[in-house]
């Protein structure tokens, strides 16, 4: 994976039994609570579909699940898969083609839960504050996970560690086609403007845990966290392929561990009154 392949399928199927696994499950019991049932689910971003395989079997059925991505080849590979409620029956899934920052609240009006896997570090704040605005007009709950929050560690330790992760930071906050995207800053952001329409905000973290086992993910993630850092900091580029040439020996070695931060969300909007 490099910074051109973030959303390639190859590199989508090699993360997604880490996201599996460091998803805040925890989150699941006061949302599952909120939930009608049947239920109509909207996945923002859903690249081949990974979180309704994780998600759907967690909830209970019937549910309608309605898969959004700009991406037409991954959109076409996700709406072509099964996904199966607790219950192991297949779930109802549409597919739409769309740009998922330009959401509205009529645009949620029979949706019961919005969702959203490794998004909101790529969003600007008036469009975090956007899809907030939409969720809480729409009375929805919104469950937002796997938001990069700028903290990674590698073990054993480098001295470039700290420079390629600060680089890697302010590219992740860069302006992108007169966008600035909040990057690390995206939990707090959201955090924030759900908070601020009367929402209850729960936030759990949901780290990558990697090593020995993980070696292909650690070298693809390698590969693009240096790549954006030296796109950013061109200036990095001599020392940056000494330092990928070490760790690419200790990742086949299996001597590296990688612990990449992320955090969950979720948000529940008020009751609205009744009557």
């Amino acid at each position: 994976m490099n910074t051109a392949g973030e959303f390639s399928p190859d590199w989508l199927a090699l993360r997604e039994p880490a996201d599996a696994a460091a998803r805040a499950a925890e989150l699941l019991t006061p949302l599952r609570a909120v939930l009608p049932t049947p239920m109509v689910v909207r996945d923002l971003g859903c690249g081949t579909g990974s979180m309704a395989r994780w998600l759907a079997g967690r909830l209970p059925g019937p549910q309608r699940w309605i898969l959004h991505d700009r991406d037409p080849e991954l959109l076409r590979r996700a709406s072509r898969a099964t996904f199966r409620d607790a219950r192991g029956v297949p779930v109802a899934v549409q597919a739409q083609q769309a740009d998922v920052t330009s959401l509205r609240g009529a645009d949620l009006t029979d949706t019961s839960l919005v969702t959203a896997s490794a998004l909101l570090d790529l969003l600007t704040r008036a469009e975090i504050d956007g899809l907030a605005a939409a969720c809480v007009a729409a009375g929805c709950p919104a469950l937002l996970t796997l938001s990069v929050v700028g903290e990674v560690e590698l073990h054993p330790a480098d001295p470039l560690d700290a420079v390629l992760g600060s680089a890697f930071n302010a590219h992740q906050r860069r302006a992108v086609q007169g966008r600035r995207l909040l990057g690390p800053d995206a939990v707090d952001a959201t955090t924030e403007a759900f908070e601020r329409r009367g929402a209850t905000v729960r936030t759990r973290p949901s780290p990558w845990r990697l090593g020995a086992s993980d070696a292909a993910l650690i070298a693809a993630w390698l590969d693009g966290w240096v790549g954006a850092a030296c796109e950013q900091r061109p200036e990095l580029a001599v020392e940056a392929r000494r330092y990928l040439r070490h760790r690419r020996a200790e990742c086949a070695a299996g001597g590296l561990r990688v612990v990449v931060r992320h955090r969950d969300l979720l948000a529940l909007p008020s009751p609205r009154p009744v009557g």
